[in-house]
């Protein structure tokens, strides 16, 4: 990547204000986007394809009129506050925190720099911004609302078994998505009188040790949270959800692509997209709270044929129906 000379930010010291980056005046350098999050570079290099498109849509190119600095955590949360860190003291034009964990980390590191996030939980709530419609900070960016869709991919397991009385849900509970999608999915589970286990997982052993208590308890249905850890260890949570044989149900299309039975959720090759376009428009002189957070009108239902037929289940044609996806 190459050499950017440091950036210099203009405070109004009468008044107090502070200037975004980019927005007074004409700079001459190149401005850089740390690029900050829980995952792992890996999977930010897939992440990446729709957040240069967005860019691009505001006029910036990477390593033409902008650079990208990266700073990648591999689920390892308590990297985070460090790894903010670094961005403020460099200093860069603008943050993009992807998860919860990175958006407030970046969040407690700097109320100046802009940030753009790109979250599952709500982020009012969880102190990133003031409202949706006026963030009124530094920040604003895109809601994935992870934890309100608890109630639909209740629904769709319910439709797999309709008879069945309980539900285990796997979380990560040193992730900031937890306790709002638990909270979503028990006010759904005793809305319809249905018993609910969670069982807790934040490492790789851990999840295995998840999967030999569910075997041992046998449960009826699935569900598998939305943590950014979880993305980064679709693959063996999949396998193991098929090991375990019941329907399950994950929220981004990646696990049932990965050979997870179905998932509901947003596109998150469009919210890296939609994030591209606000950091192009923050560095074209927007102001983040005068961007309000966008939240998806959209969701896919995206159900793997294949591996249905390979646990014995049959598929209701209602939810075929009613899918976006069917992966053969």
């Amino acid at each position: 990547m190459p050499g950017m000379r440091r950036r210099e930010f203009i405070t109004l010291i009468g008044g107090a204000a502070v200037a975004w980056p980019l927005a007074a005046g004409a700079q001459k350098s190149m401005p850089v986007i740390g690029f900050l999050t829980a995952l792992s570079e890996a999977e930010t290099s897939y992440q990446m394809v729709p957040f240069r498109r967005g860019l691009s849509e505001g006029g910036f190119v990477e390593g033409q009129n902008v650079a990208i600095e990266y700073r990648f955590a591999d689920g390892q949360y308590e990297r985070l506050t460090s790894l903010a860190a670094e961005f403020v003291r460099r200093p860069v034009s603008l943050i993009i925190g992807v998860a919860p964990p990175a958006a407030l980390a970046a969040k407690v590191a700097t109320t100046t720099i802009p940030i753009v996030f790109v979250v599952g939980l709500d982020p009012v709530a969880a102190g990133l911004v003031a409202s949706f419609n006026r963030p009124g900070g530094n920040a604003t960016g895109i809601s994935l609302m992870a934890g309100p869709l608890g109630q639909k991919r209740v629904e769709f397991l319910q439709e797999f078994m309709p008879k069945a009385a309980a539900i285990a849900m796997l979380v990560n509970p040193v992730s900031p998505d937890a306790v709002p999608e638990i909270r979503d999915v028990q006010a759904v589970a005793h809305a319809n009188n249905l018993a609910i286990r969670i069982i807790n997982a934040s490492t790789a052993v851990e999840i295995e040790s998840a999967f030999v208590a569910l075997a041992n308890s046998k449960p009826e249905r699935l569900l598998i949270g939305s943590d950014p850890f979880f993305v980064l260890s679709r693959a063996q949570i999949a396998a193991l959800a098929a090991k375990l044989g019941v329907p399950t149900i994950f929220p981004f299309r990646e696990f049932a692509a990965s050979g997870g039975l179905m998932s509901y959720g947003t596109s998150l090759a469009g919210a890296y997209r939609e994030a591209g376009v606000y950091v192009s428009r923050i560095l074209n002189g927007a102001n983040p709270t005068d961007l309000p957070v966008i939240q998806p009108t959209r969701f896919e239902l995206v159900i793997n044929l294949k591996t249905a037929k390979a646990l014995g289940l049959t598929v209701p044609p209602s939810l075929l129906a009613r899918a976006d996806e069917v992966i053969e």
